[in-house]
Formats: C-alpha cells, sequence, structure tokens
C-alpha cells in the first residue's frame, strides 16, 4: 500500500482517493442463465458503479451556478438518469461543505419558504476538474477495454 504522507498526501486527500474509487465487483462464473441471485448481483453492481459516481455528479450539476436541493436532484435526473434520494443528496452535500467543496447560504424564496442553495467553491471547482479528468482517463480506458464486447452483438 503507498504511503501518501511520503508521497505528498494529506490525510484528507488520502481519505478523497480511496473514497472516489469506484467499487467493482466482478463475476468469476459463467452466466448462462440469469438467475434471481445473479440479477441482484448485477443490481448490485450497477448501485455501487452509480454511487461511485454520484460525488463527481453533484460537483458538475454546480458547475454553472448555485442550486438547492431539489434542483441538483433534478439535474442528476434530467442529465446523467441518476436517480437520487433526498436522504442520500443531503448528507453528502454536507461532506461536501465540510470538505470545503461546497458552500451554502439560505435565500428567502418566492414560494414562501427559504431555499438552501449550495455552490462550488474554488477548492470545489478545482477537485471537479480533477475528478473530471480522472473520469475521462477511466472511462477511455475502459470504452477500449469493451470495445471487443460490443463488436460481440
Amino acid at each position: 500500500m503507498p504511503r501518501f504522507k511520503s508521497e505528498g498526501f494529506s490525510e484528507a486527500e488520502h481519505f478523497i482517493v480511496l473514497y472516489n474509487m469506484i467499487p467493482c465487483n466482478t463475476l468469476y462464473s459463467e452466466m448462462k442463465g440469469r438467475n434471481a441471485s445473479d440479477q441482484e448481483t448485477g443490481d448490485k453492481w450497477e448501485v455501487q458503479l452509480r454511487k461511485g459516481c454520484l460525488e463527481l455528479a453533484i460537483l458538475a450539476a454546480l458547475w454553472d451556478g448555485q442550486l438547492y436541493g431539489l434542483e441538483i436532484l433534478r439535474r442528476l435526473e434530467s442529465d446523467s438518469d441518476l436517480i437520487v434520494s433526498e436522504g442520500t443528496i443531503y448528507p453528502l452535500l454536507s461532506r461536501l461543505k465540510a470538505l470545503g467543496l461546497v458552500r451554502s447560504e439560505w435565500v428567502e424564496s418566492d414560494a414562501g419558504h427559504p431555499r438552501k442553495y449550495y455552490a462550488l467553491t474554488p477548492a470545489g471547482k478545482q477537485r471537479s476538474r480533477e475528478m473530471a479528468e480522472m473520469w475521462s482517463r477511466f472511462s477511455s480506458g475502459m470504452s477500449r477495454l469493451l470495445a471487443p464486447l460490443a463488436k460481440e452483438k
């Protein structure tokens, strides 16, 4: 295991790197017929894949400006097909705020009640760029690796 401190990473950066790794469950058995257990395993893999992408998706949703929680949920669903519950998004936003990647402010609303708006901090914009670059490298590598599978259709 790498010694992150000796490589210039702080403990917080070490945590971010480990947290952002996309978990991947691999099926080693042949999947001739998909029974209920196989379907469940596939579903769990997809859930883990989506969870691994969620932090980047939230930061990307905030790239163009501030949004309140429900707007973030709608943007994720409309732009990426990520359907996220409020019980998932708000703890993530709190964690991103604690890391200094987003800021929040209460704004009075025409609807009668104030809304909490979230926006990227300069550190959040930088982290978004870094994560997007990592994602581009990762996804292009996976696309190359998966290309033969697409030809088999």
